[in-house]
């Protein structure tokens, strides 16, 4: 993994419709970094995650959709980055168990979503479990797999996100030592302290759980209406206003230049009436936003383009990556070609038992003749007849001891035993012999 680029690898999750404050606050400047030359950037598609949440199927595919064009619309390079849909890699899911395999149950009671969702259920009286899915409880493991599975050095997430990349290292961590090698980097959180945080309609962060989002690729007239809907103070034109804690100027200020948006600062010092700055507000956003718009527009109406975009990174993706890695894994774990099973170094507790050295015991029975019998460790191989003195014994035992299993007159094989098998033992008999002399 030497003298390679910075891997860079970011999930987008096909939830909802994407808002002006997922743009400005991850779409936009993932975009931007994707265009560093001293990286190479992962981009996917998390279907699979989304299913935690939601089982409309209708919903999930029209929502994959829309995620895809907006990250295209927005200036995504498919041809520069790796853009694919998380459920095109099957590698993952069997990455997934692997780590599985390894994860500590007790790391995964630590996570956060899961924690929340036991103490709501204890707030309410009910079982800690109820209603909490596998899906839930195991969401970190997908995700560690969405990361390792790639290599991933760095992952761009928000504060609430950095106990996942943790645990996604503990896995990996794990896996190395268990099988030996560090077949995983163990990716680092990239945190941006700097990242656009919007406010919605409101007043308060623009969120789809508060329903106070501002629809990325709204039409032109009802993105003037949702800008001049939001909230304001009660001070009338002339009236001097503050910029600190002002949505409607936050969100002119992530659209603008310098320039323009020290004369808006200068214009609210000015007392410019509310009308007017929503005004400005929608213009200068739809200034960016018309042409992306547009673009996102022509590839809802193809979705068949975006399918084949999808589904060739995908396969490309596994080509040079994933599916070169999984089998390495595989092998790592064992689950291996049998056909090889005979390289396998004849020590330790796994390797295969040698049979023992047949031999031959002679006894004389209360009849008065004298029998002699085969035996590979404890199991009974033959039995032969008695006969009238031990020389004629010890003669038929020497012939058998040369490998020559002459007809069957002068002997009887044990319950499940075939003469090949007793052939094999005196073979063995023989090499064993020519090894002592």
């Amino acid at each position: 993994m030497d003298n390679r680029k910075t891997r860079i690898l970011t999930g987008i999750t096909t939830s909802g419709t994407p808002h002006l404050g997922n743009y400005v606050g991850a779409i936009r400047p993932a975009i931007a970094a994707s265009r560093a030359d001293n990286a190479e950037s992962f981009y996917f598609l998390a279907d699979l995650h989304s299913l935690i949440k939601a089982q409309d199927p209708a919903r999930t595919q029209r929502s994959t959709l829309e995620i895809a064009a907006s990250w295209l619309a927005c200036g995504l390079d498919p041809e520069r980055v790796w853009f694919y849909r998380q459920s095109d890699i099957p590698e993952i899911s069997e990455l997934t168990w692997f780590l599985t395999c390894v994860a500590g149950k007790g790391i995964l009671n630590r996570a956060h979503a899961y924690k929340a969702a036991v103490d709501k259920n204890r707030a309410e009286g009910e079982d800690d479990d109820a209603g909490v899915t596998a899906g839930l409880f195991m969401y970190p493991v997908l995700m560690g797999a969405d990361i390792l599975i790639f290599n991933a050095d760095q992952v761009p997430v928000g504060r609430d996100q950095i106990q996942h990349i943790e645990m996604a290292r503990d896995f990996g961590q794990r896996f190395n030592h268990i099988y030996g090698r560090e077949y995983f980097t163990l990716p680092e959180a990239l945190v941006d302290e700097e990242v656009a945080t919007l406010s919605g309609l409101d007043g308060r962060k623009m969120s789809k759980s508060y329903n106070n989002t501002i629809p990325l690729f709204a039409p032109r007239e009802q993105l003037k209406k949702l800008v001049f809907s939001m909230l304001t103070d009660s001070r009338a034109p002339g009236e001097p206003k503050e910029t600190e804690g002002s949505p409607l100027f936050q969100l002119y200020k992530v659209f603008a230049s310098a320039e323009e948006t020290a004369a808006f600062a200068r214009a609210y010092a000015d007392g410019i009436g509310w009308g007017d700055a929503k005004q400005q507000v929608f213009e200068i956003v739809d200034r960016e936003i018309a042409p992306l718009r547009e673009r996102y527009e022509a590839l809802m109406a193809r979705p068949q383009d975006i399918e084949v975009i999808l589904r060739d990174g995908a396969k490309r993706l596994r080509e040079r990556y994933a599916m070169p890695f999984i089998a390495e894994l595989r092998e790592a774990v064992g689950l291996r070609d049998l056909s090889s099973a005979s390289t396998i170094a004849d020590s330790g507790e796994d390797a295969p038992v040698e049979a023992p050295v047949p031999t031959f015991k002679q006894y004389r029975e209360a009849d008065g003749k004298f029998y002699f019998k085969l035996m590979q460790g404890d199991r009974l191989l033959l039995t032969s007849i008695g006969f009238d003195s031990p020389r004629d014994a010890g003669r038929r035992v020497a012939a058998m001891k040369e490998g020559a299993l002459e007809g069957n007159e002068d002997f009887r094989l044990a319950d499940g035993v075939s003469s090949d098998e007793v052939n094999a033992a005196l073979a063995r008999f023989v090499a064993a012999q020519l090894e002592q002399n």
